[in-house]
């Protein structure tokens, strides 16, 4: 019995960096874009618990206790400090970017 024999499949791609820099700026809209929905959904998640969502469908949280609270309040945290830290290196890859754009004569 033999190895079988696997076909390179290695593509060849060739792109300027005129094409890159434009593909680079849409990621980085893209995670953005994907950050504000983990804040919106993080804020929604306050409101359900305090009772102030205003929803379609009426639901209710129930009796919240104190520990309710500060439980939902520590999760939240975790999000945002993860959610900043994201930001963070959103922001560097940002400015590695606009380093790639030639500086335009005046």
């Amino acid at each position: 019995m033999s190895f079988p024999n696997i076909p390179n499949i290695t593509p060849l791609i060739s792109v300027t960096i005129g094409q890159t820099i434009p593909l680079l700026l849409s990621s980085i809209a893209l995670e953005e874009l994907a950050l504000a929905h983990i804040l919106n959904a993080e804020a929604e998640k306050s409101q359900f618990v305090l009772g102030t969502l205003d929803t379609a469908v009426t639901l209710s949280p129930g009796t919240v206790s104190l520990a309710d609270l500060l439980a939902v309040n520590a999760s939240v945290q975790r999000t945002l400090r993860d959610v900043i830290k994201k930001e963070m290196l959103l922001e560097f890859k940002f400015e590695n970017v606009l380093d790639l754009i030639p500086l335009q004569s005046q």
